[in-house]
């Protein structure tokens, strides 16, 4: 990590805290998001683990005591495409994918098929962002 914060939100659980190490660090979650929070040292991974909803107020915290803040936030995309278009043969086409997934290219992707030949898929995406004052 270095010596800089970081915060991880993934698709679906809690914030994912790592700072550089004090003493106090218990202490200084709760003094930046109120005694009532709850942050769980995830000794395995070495992070804070803490609740989705205090992700602005903390980053705002953590820039009083770092000048910058690494910040990774997951999401989900969903994507459209068609049986049509991962069956095909050759260099055309017009599918929704713009040919990512032509002629089976996309195999990777977990796909639902939602109609007689529309099929969905979900990809998780990380967004980076080093925050500064």
């Amino acid at each position: 990590m270095g010596t800089r914060p970081t915060i991880v939100r993934p698709v679906n659980g809690r914030l994912r805290l790592r700072m550089p190490f004090a003493p106090d660090n218990r202490q200084w979650i709760h003094g930046a998001l109120g005694d009532r929070i709850r942050p769980t040292w995830v000794k395995a991974d070495s992070y804070w683990a803490i609740a989705r909803y205090h992700l602005s107020p903390l980053v705002d915290a953590l820039l009083d005591r770092w000048p910058e803040v690494e910040v990774h936030l997951d999401y989900r995309s969903t994507e459209q495409c068609d049986t049509r278009c991962q069956n095909a043969r050759g260099e055309d086409c017009t599918c929704s994918c713009l040919g990512a997934n032509h002629g089976g290219a996309g195999h990777i992707q977990q796909w639902r098929q939602v109609g007689s030949t529309t099929l969905i898929g979900s990809e998780t995406h990380r967004v980076s962002r080093i925050i500064t004052r």
